[in-house]
C-alpha cells in the first residue's frame, strides 16, 4: 500500500508533489470557475503527452517544424576573452526565433486530444505569442494573445508576426500595460470562456499542473545538450562527458531556466546559474530581480516568491527585456532558490546591453535582451580554465533591434 504522506512530501527538484508543490512553492489557487479546466488538466496531462502516438507527432515536429536538435556551439573567442569553455545552446535558431515554441507545440497536441476548439495566451516579449500564433496557424485554431500595450510599442515586430499568422492580439491597458497585466487578462479570459478554451501559459508560472507540464516540455534544452556535450568533449580527445560545469539561463518565469536546467537537477556536480534582470538597480525601485525583492505570495495561481508591498499589493517590475519583465519568478525556481540548488544572479539594463554588443562583437550572434541576461553572468562567476560552462541563449535579437538602435545612438 502507498505510504500517502510520502507522496505528499515527495516534490523533487524535477517534480511537484500531488498537490503541485515545489518544497514551499506552488499549488493551484484559482477561482471556482476554472477549477474543472484545471482538474482535467491535472488528471489527463501526464498520461496524454507520454502516449506513444503523442510522443510520436511531438518529436516529429520538433525535428522537422522547430529545427531540432538546436547546435550546442563552442564560443571559441567569447572562451578566450573568459579563459574557460564556453557554449552556447542555440534555442535562438528554433522556428520563431526563441525556445518557446518547445511548449506550444507540447500543448497545442495537448489541446486538441482534451477536445479545446479556441487557443488564449498572454506574451511579454512577443515571442511566446508568436510560438502560440504559429502552432494554432499550423494546426488551424482560433487564436487571441493578450499582451501589455507598453510591449505591443516596444515589441512592434512581434505584435505584426502574429497578425500575420491570423491571431487577435488584445492589449493589456492596465497597471503597469506589460506582462503581469496580460496575464491577468488572459486569466479573465479563460473564466468566462472554461468550456472550450485552453490557454497556453507560456512559462513555467500558473496554477499546477503548468509549471511541471511547461518544464517537460521545455525539458528537451537539457535533454539534447548532455548528449551533444559528450559527443563533443570526445570530438576534442577528452573522456566523452554529458555534464557541464556550470548553467547558466535568465529568469524571468524561468521557463527556458527549467528546460536547461531540467536534466541536470539532480547531478550535484553541476552548477545552476539563474540570471534575472535587475532593471536600473535591484534597489532603485524599477527591478524585477524576484528573488531579491520578492517573498512569499500568490500570483497568477501559484503561491512562489512575488514582488509586493507589506500589504500584498503587486509591485510594477521594470526591465529593458519585455520577457523578464515579470513581478514573479516559476514555483521551481523559488525552491531552488530556497534550498540553494540554484545560485541567483542578476544584471542591470546596460550589463545586459553591454553582454548583447559583446557577443555580436566576438562571435557575430546577436542575442535577445532576456538571454543577454545570461551572457552578462559571465563577468560575475570565477571560472577554471578546464570548466564547461553552457549558456542557454533562449532567443535572437530581430525583435530588440529597436533598442539596440536606441542605444547606439545615445554613445
Amino acid at each position: 500500500m502507498i505510504n500517502r504522506n510520502i507522496l505528499l512530501n515527495r516534490g523533487t527538484y524535477k517534480q511537484p508533489n500531488i498537490f503541485g508543490y515545489y518544497g514551499n512553492f506552488g499549488g493551484a489557487y484559482i477561482p471556482e470557475m476554472l477549477h474543472r479546466n484545471v482538474e482535467e488538466l491535472k488528471e489527463k496531462y501526464l498520461s496524454l503527452i507520454y502516449e506513444p502516438e503523442f510522443q510520436k507527432e511531438y518529436h516529429g515536429l520538433l525535428k522537422d517544424y522547430v529545427g531540432r536538435p538546436t547546435p550546442l556551439y563552442f564560443a571559441k573567442q567569447l572562451s578566450e576573452k573568459y579563459k574557460t569553455n564556453i557554449y552556447l545552446k542555440r534555442e535562438d535558431l528554433c522556428h520563431t526565433g526563441a525556445h518557446k515554441i518547445n511548449n506550444t507545440i507540447g500543448q497545442i497536441l495537448l489541446a486538441i486530444r482534451l477536445g479545446k476548439k479556441r487557443i488564449i495566451a498572454e506574451t511579454g516579449a512577443g515571442q511566446h505569442g508568436v510560438a502560440t500564433a504559429t502552432v494554432c496557424a499550423l494546426k488551424g485554431i482560433p487564436c487571441m494573445v493578450y499582451m501589455g500595450e507598453k510591449d505591443m510599442e516596444r515589441q512592434a515586430p512581434n505584435v505584426a508576426r502574429m497578425k500575420m499568422l491570423g491571431t487577435t492580439v488584445i492589449p493589456a491597458t492596465s497597471g503597469s500595460k506589460t506582462l503581469k497585466d496580460a496575464t491577468n487578462e488572459a486569466i479573465r479570459d479563460w473564466i468566462n470562456h472554461p468550456e472550450d478554451t485552453h490557454y497556453i501559459i507560456g512559462s513555467v508560472v500558473g496554477p499546477h499542473p503548468y509549471p511541471d507540464m511547461v518544464a517537460r516540455f521545455q525539458s528537451v534544452i537539457s535533454e539534447e545538450i548532455k548528449w551533444q556535450l559528450k559527443e563533443k568533449t570526445k570530438t576534442e580527445g577528452k573522456e566523452g562527458s554529458e555534464y557541464p560545469t556550470h548553467v547558466i539561463a535568465c529568469v524571468g518565469g524561468g521557463s527556458n531556466a527549467a528546460g536547461a536546467f531540467y536534466h541536470f537537477l539532480d547531478e550535484m556536480s553541476v552548477q545552476l546559474y539563474a540570471v534575472e534582470a535587475a532593471g536600473l538597480g535591484v534597489n532603485s525601485g524599477h527591478s524585477a530581480a524576484t528573488t531579491q525583492l520578492g517573498r512569499p505570495g500568490v500570483l497568477h495561481g501559484s503561491k512562489s516568491l512575488v514582488m509586493q508591498t507589506e500589504d500584498g499589493q503587486v509591485v510594477e517590475p521594470h526591465s529593458i527585456s519585455a520577457g523578464l519583465d515579470y513581478p514573479g519568478i516559476g514555483p521551481m525556481h523559488a525552491h531552488l532558490y530556497e534550498t540553494g540548488r540554484a545560485t541567483f544572479l542578476n544584471a542591470t539594463d546596460d550589463e545586459a546591453l553591454d553582454a548583447s554588443f559583446e557577443l555580436a562583437k566576438l562571435e557575430g550572434i546577436i542575442p535577445a535582451l532576456e538571454s543577454a541576461h545570461a551572457l552578462a553572468a559571465l563577468k560575475k562567476i570565477r571560472f577554471n580554465r578546464t570548466d564547461v560552462v553552457v549558456i542557454c541563449l533562449s532567443g535572437r535579437g530581430d525583435k530588440d533591434l529597436e533598442t539596440y538602435m536606441k542605444s547606439m545612438s545615445h554613445e
